[in-house]
């Protein structure tokens, strides 16, 4: 009887042992499927966490691409604040040039009209050389100073290159061809210039040759011993020959 109270005892403690064992491996079965749910919603937080950190570094980046953009534009619109400073105070000086101008050019017209007056009576009583040329310039600088189309540069510019063409006679040798009368008759010489100390004519045969004088506001004849040295001296001017030293009839200075 005992035996069989012994063998139920030991029956019952092995099935409680079973469902103890069942029991605990149910419990270790949910605490590690817990675990493993914690570490999934952990992975999914670390996953948030960087994704966030991510996010904020593009956001860092793009904020310091944005301020150095920003600093930049300081300095471009601090150098275009100083361009619009030296435009606007060279816009002062235009309009203070823009007005002189004005002024100035009230005052050369004047003065171009003497310059133009005192050419032409210069000319005028000057050697009797290149006279159309010269008198066409002349004309032509007066027609020039009334035309409205023309700045008062130009024509500044245009008067005195005309008496620099007149300056420069004076130091220049210089031949040309034209007609003259010679004892009532019409004859082709060929002129000789010396700067302004002489003017000469000889006909192309030799024969007669003349200078010009200033007291009588002529040409009249020379001394037959002049003629080669005339001769030699359209040479000279025409560069057939090198130069040389001329002896030609040159009148005497005479008082202003």
């Amino acid at each position: 009887m005992i035996v069989k109270r012994n063998v139920v005892l030991l029956i019952s403690t092995i099935c409680a042992m079973f469902v103890a064992r069942a029991a605990t491996a149910q419990a270790v079965d949910r605490i590690v499927a817990a675990e493993e749910q914690r570490i999934q919603q952990a992975q999914a937080a670390q996953d948030q966490i960087d994704q966030v950190r991510e996010q904020t570094l593009d956001i860092v980046d793009e904020y310091r691409a944005v301020m150095k953009e920003v600093d930049g534009l300081v300095v471009y619109n601090t150098l275009l604040d100083r361009q619009i400073a030296d435009q606007n105070q060279e816009l002062d000086n235009l309009r203070t040039s823009i007005d002189s101008v004005t002024v100035i050019e009230r005052q050369i017209l004047p003065l171009l009209t003497r310059m133009i007056g005192g050419l032409e009576r210069f000319v005028a009583l000057d050697l009797p050389f290149l006279e159309e040329e010269r008198a066409g310039r002349v004309a032509n600088l007066q027609a020039l100073l009334e035309r409205s189309d023309v700045t008062a540069a130009e024509k500044f510019r245009v008067v005195m290159e005309a008496w620099q063409i007149e300056n420069e006679y004076g130091r220049t040798i210089e031949s040309y061809t034209g007609e003259l009368d010679i004892d009532g008759n019409t004859r082709e010489v060929d002129f000789l210039r010396i700067g302004r100390v002489a003017l000469l004519y000889q006909t192309p045969d030799g024969v007669n040759s003349g200078a010009w004088s200033n007291s009588e506001r002529a040409f009249v004849p020379v001394d037959s011993s002049y003629r080669n040295a005339i001769r030699q001296g359209l040479r000279l001017s025409r560069n057939q020959i090198s130069p040389d030293l001329l002896l030609l009839p040159i009148a005497a200075p005479e008082e202003g």
